[in-house]
């Protein structure tokens, strides 16, 4: 029974040694060059390209209002329109003062031209003539005033005011804002200006676009940098046709800079992340670390760069054709078949 058991025993530590695992079967790629755009990203705030809170210039009470919250308007449109009952009265009270000291200087000027009175009196009905029309025309441009309307087309916001209340001078009535085309106002290092330029292109995300890219150009660029964070100040126009972003919203940007950068690129399954450091796996052609004539893979830990889609780009660590394993990258191990 001993010698039966040693063996066993013995055949079985000769099956370990010489037990391999088998060949696992994964996807490869060859190590690409590629050319990117080469893009400076910043964090940037929504802002209206024309935006105002449309608010009463006098006081009054609101006998009508044209608009509904959230509405488009067009320029010129009545929004709100207060009494004018006062004014309308003064107005006819004004009228007729002119009238009347029109005609007195019509009898005056036939007068003078017979030498009957003086030229005092003449140029004295000539200035009463010009008050009366100043007061007619300061009436109506108070009457004027009590019919706020839009100073351009956009879209309204909420309404802060109520039909039959007294409005003050400066009291809002509702926000309008052109939202198409809309402005990104962002901020960039200071090294970046020998290359800033107007009409360069811009890309900008934001969470109410989802996944969507909005492609701009830079608008214009500050006069001046700050010189407490040493950034410039930069303006970007963009379309908003859907009106999806509002102004105060914040979007991330990117500005695509004149030069291009040749990269080496792997599909990002390639890469193993690990805490110690990201790696991929070399497919070994040469076939040198297998008796078999199978293909091994090598681990290879490499530094990575900038991530575009599927790929990401390769500082060191692999050359330009090497093969890499695309997909089970984490059931390999070094020098595996």
């Amino acid at each position: 029974l001993g010698a039966v058991k040693g063996l066993q025993i013995k055949r079985m530590i000769a099956h370990g040694e010489s037990f391999s695992p088998p060949p696992q079967t994964v996807s490869a790629e060859s190590v690409e060059q590629s050319v990117w755009e080469e893009t400076i990203e910043a964090v940037g705030t929504l802002t209206a390209v024309k935006g105002v809170v449309v608010a009463a210039e006098l006081s009054g009470k609101v006998v009508r209002l044209g608009f509904e919250s959230g509405t488009h308007v067009s320029s010129g449109q009545l929004l709100m329109q207060q009494d004018i009952s006062i004014e309308a009265a003064q107005l006819k009270v004004a009228i007729s003062e002119r009238d009347l000291t029109r005609k007195e200087l019509d009898r005056m000027q036939s007068l003078y031209e017979r030498k009957v009175v003086p030229a005092s009196q003449l140029d004295e009905l000539k200035s009463r003539l010009e008050q009366t029309t100043a007061q007619v025309e300061l009436i109506r441009a108070n009457m004027a005033k009590k019919n706020v309307k839009a100073p351009f087309s956009g879209r309204l916001g909420i309404r802060q005011v109520n039909l039959g209340e007294v409005m003050l001078p400066g009291q809002p009535v509702v926000s309008l804002q052109s939202l198409d085309p809309i402005y990104v106002n962002f901020q960039l290092p200071q090294q970046y200006l020998s290359t800033l330029q107007k009409d360069l292109t811009v890309r900008v995300n934001s969470d109410a676009l989802e996944d969507q890219t909005l492609e701009g150009r830079i608008f214009a660029l500050n006069s001046d940098v700050d010189s407490e964070t040493r950034n410039i100040a930069v303006q970007a126009i963009l379309p908003n046709k859907k009106e999806r972003l509002r102004p105060g919203m914040y979007a991330t940007v990117a500005v695509v800079m004149p030069s291009k950068k040749h990269v080496l690129t792997v599909p990002a399954t390639a890469v193993n992340f690990t805490p110690y450091g990201d790696s991929v796996f070399l497919v070994d052609m040469s076939k040198q670390e297998n008796e078999s004539g199978q293909l091994v893979v090598r681990q290879q830990f490499v530094q990575l760069g900038e991530r575009r889609g599927d790929y990401v780009a390769v500082k060191h660590g692999v050359d330009l054709g090497q093969q890499v394993v695309s997909t089970g990258v984490f059931k390999l191990r070094n020098g595996q078949t």
